[in-house]
């Protein structure tokens, strides 16, 4: 255990009684969270839950404030996507002010910004902190197992997740005004175009980031071809999927109706208004989480619970209105030989088709005129409710409020795309507790593969750093009476985090 700067204190427990194991804080995550693991006399794991134990308190202190604020405020609550968030408050918003259709301008300087949002953050994703684990393995030495260990042993992949991120920055600086937080958006419709020239020297480096996409899809799959028994089997659970999708079902980030499907592919809903979300979508509270467990109200908490998400967005859709995406679309479903694809690190593969699909789809958007227009807002008949829907990088995001008549902010609903994905995450989190922790020893490496179960999901649990090197853990074993029985302490590596959250 010195190799990796960890030491481990243990002490027999009492017969009968169940050992408590906690990952906290989690690590290469966006926000703070910890897993906790009972365990019994025969190390065999009898409970697994994921807890996030921050507080959000948005939906409170949004009230009150003019409704024109929210936004710029709402994005506040993420540094990695606020984007989304910022573009679900301004649709939400058009209702408001009644802007039923923007101008055509002003729809695709949004559109432009959101799969600016949807590339950069898959890149940062995938490449700075899902990558380390799946090119170096789970169970490789932590020091180097961060995006400082990828640059020096594949400096091509994490130049090309540097630049590719920077890309999508740029995207987002171009139409929001500023990298992280910007106002582009506005209740119906934006504050600026995009001039010729910008759009002109985004083209200039769009087919390289199109190939570099595509290479991305390609070392993926690769990885898949390698070790099909992991990729497949990995933590994997069935369950429902969730999305919103486009005109004629095709994969859309920013705007369409509400689909769910089984874990079968069955179709449960579809063409639902998003309007209308709270009849399809019911929320539970359990007591050792902050975050509530969404489900489809027609089935129930205990079956209608669902992922969303890369990978449930790519099976959900009928197709992919890009061709290169689209291929790559037909060959993961083929991989799946006829049903539904579950393994949570196959949203790895979704994702870079994701991120694919968001560089054609720029390339398209820069070539349409439109973007350069000068109406640029539109108004109509004032009313006191939106809901605004958009597929954020991790999943559905909804955003609903409520406005009196003195233009404030009366009532905030948020269910962010981490929230949907609570129960499959915590899913995830036993079946690789139970599969890899059962009967063994505590290493970093172990815990590791818990973390990797989480980390596919992309989960976002708040705006957050990523600490380099070794996971900041500190996990303590408690017998039933809260005695501590062992311990396993480590003091993470004196560097900076991974990337600023703004």
């Amino acid at each position: 255990m010195a190799s990796t700067g960890f030491a481990l204190e243990s002490a027999a427990s009492d017969r009968g009684k169940l050992r408590r194991i906690a990952l906290d804080p989690l690590s290469r995550v966006e926000g703070h969270g910890k897993v906790t693991l009972l365990l019994d006399d025969d190390d065999q794991v009898q409970q697994a839950r994921l807890h996030i134990v921050e507080f959000r308190g948005f939906e409170k202190f949004i009230q009150g404030r003019p409704y024109w604020e929210v936004p710029v405020m709402v994005q506040r609550l993420c540094g990695i996507c606020p984007v989304s968030h910022h573009l679900a408050a301004a649709k939400a918003l058009d209702q408001v002010v009644g802007a039923d259709h923007l101008p055509p301008t002003a729809e695709k300087v949004r559109r432009l910004m959101h799969t600016g949002q949807i590339l950069q953050s898959h890149a940062l994703h995938f490449f700075h902190l899902s990558s380390p684990d799946l090119l170096f393995g789970f169970d490789s030495d932590a020091g180097r197992r961060n995006i400082v260990g990828i640059a020096a042993a594949y400096p091509e992949i994490a130049r090309q997740g540097v630049l590719l991120r920077r890309f999508g920055q740029e995207v987002i600086r171009l139409t929001a005004g500023k990298r992280v937080h910007g106002t582009g958006a506005v209740p119906g419709g934006v504050n600026r175009a995009l001039s010729r020239e910008e759009r002109a020297g985004l083209l200039a480096e769009i087919y390289q980031i199109i190939a570099w996409s595509r290479q991305a899809v390609q070392l993926v799959k690769r990885l898949h071809d390698a070790d099909p028994e992991l990729y497949d089997q990995f933590g994997s659970f069935r369950s429902n999927m969730l999305s919103i999708v486009g005109a004629s079902g095709v994969l859309d980030f920013y705007d369409g109706r509400l689909r769910a499907r089984d874990a079968d592919g069955r179709m449960l809903a579809d063409g639902v208004d998003v309007r209308n979300y709270a009849e399809l979508i019911s929320e539970e509270v359990k007591p050792w989480s902050y975050m509530k467990f969404p489900f489809l109200a027609a089935i129930g908490p205990q079956a209608g619970w669902y992922k969303v998400g890369p990978l449930a967005r790519v099976q959900n859709c009928d197709a992919i209105a890009t061709p290169l995406a689209e291929a790559e679309r037909h060959e993961f479903i083929d991989h799946g030989r006829g049903q539904p694809i579950h393994a949570p690190l196959a949203y790895h593969w979704a994702r870079m088709i994701e991120m694919l699909h968001a560089a054609e789809t720029i390339k398209d958007l820069l070539h349409d005129d439109d973007l350069s227009g000068r109406e640029l807002v539109t108004s109509g008949t004032r009313r006191h409710e939106g809901v605004g829907v958009i597929e954020a990088p991790r999943g559905t995001l909804i955003h609903h409020y409520r406005v009196g008549d003195d233009d404030l902010v009366t009532m905030c609903n948020l269910i962010v795309s981490t929230t949907h994905n609570n129960q499959p995450m915590n899913e995830a989190v036993r079946r690789v507790a139970r599969r890899y922790l059962n009967g063994r020893e505590l290493s970093e490496g172990l815990l590791n593969h818990i973390e990797v179960a989480i980390r596919c999901f992309d989960p976002c649990l708040s705006c957050a750093t990523h600490a380099l090197g070794k996971m900041p853990l500190q996990l303590e074993l408690q017998d039933a009476s809260g005695r501590v029985i062992g311990r396993l302490g480590a003091t993470p590596a004196s560097a900076s985090p991974a990337d600023s959250t703004g």
